[in-house]
């Protein structure tokens, strides 16, 4: 009961955020995760925390509060470290969404600063990689539906198409077994170890401070080499740095349970 209570303070809506609508979350209780990934130093799965995961990514007008909070965060006004410039090319301009951005689809062309920036300021964090693939192992009854070949060829279908049409609005997927929705076919989505992923073990001990910050990876195979979505997503994630954007990658926000 402790457990429960300590969850559900974590589940109450941020207040505060003028002109979007707040955040919602689904709690998820943890347990031990064996990933498709193999990880040298996880061979019998990841020990996940019970945490809480927004149940659809972030809009397009929860980030424009976010900018209006935040002005070092406007297109016009980043660090180039921080944002390639790209970063929210989509929109009328730096504090107009316009028609190419409606304010509830998710957004996208955001770095991973940015996307770190906007969770840190509603006091919550990107989802680890195991967090988010725990979450997305999930179908709508199942709480771990990666052994059903038709349920993966559902998700690859949806990165066989064409990124090029325009976004739908967030929220419109029926609910994963946690009440999460759109981990998949809406948008690819960051995560706190992003760059983590394909980092070799002999690195772990260079002095560079980001490299220290996202290694872990360790000796990296495939375990399941049908999840080949798995697979797509290391290789999209991976291939990015810190500040760039692209057209169909957003996030969503998680928080720890106390």
């Amino acid at each position: 009961m402790r457990r429960l209570a300590a969850l559900l303070v974590v589940l109450l809506p941020f207040a505060g955020l003028a002109g979007d609508a707040p955040p919602r979350y689904a709690g998820l209780p943890g347990g031990t995760f064996r990933s498709a990934l193999n990880y040298e130093d996880a061979k019998d799965g990841v020990r996940i925390a019970p945490f809480a995961l927004m149940r659809t990514p972030v809009t397009n007008a929860q980030f424009l509060a976010f900018v209006q909070r935040n002005p070092q965060w406007r297109r016009d006004r980043v660090a180039p470290v921080f944002a390639e410039s790209r970063y929210l090319s989509h929109w009328a301009s730096a504090t107009q969404l316009g028609a190419n951005a409606r304010p509830d689809q998710p957004v996208t062309w955001v770095s991973w600063f940015a996307a770190d920036a906007y969770c840190q300021s509603i006091d919550a964090r990107l989802p680890t990689w195991s967090e988010w693939e725990y979450a997305a192992a999930a179908d709508e009854t199942r709480r771990d539906a990666r052994a059903d070949p038709a349920w993966r060829e559902r998700i690859l279908s949806w990165y066989s198409r064409p990124s090029n049409t325009a976004l739908p609005r967030a929220g419109l997927q029926t609910p994963n077994a946690y009440g999460v929705q759109d981990l998949h076919g809406l948008v690819w989505e960051w995560t706190e170890d992003y760059s983590a992923l394909l980092v070799d073990g002999d690195n772990r001990n260079q002095g560079d401070a980001d490299n220290q910050r996202f290694c872990g990876a360790g000796a990296l195979s495939m375990d399941d080499r049908d999840n080949y979505a798995v697979l797509m997503r290391v290789a999209m994630l991976s291939s990015l740095g810190g500040a760039d954007a692209t057209a169909n990658l957003g996030f969503r926000c998680a928080r720890s349970a106390p």
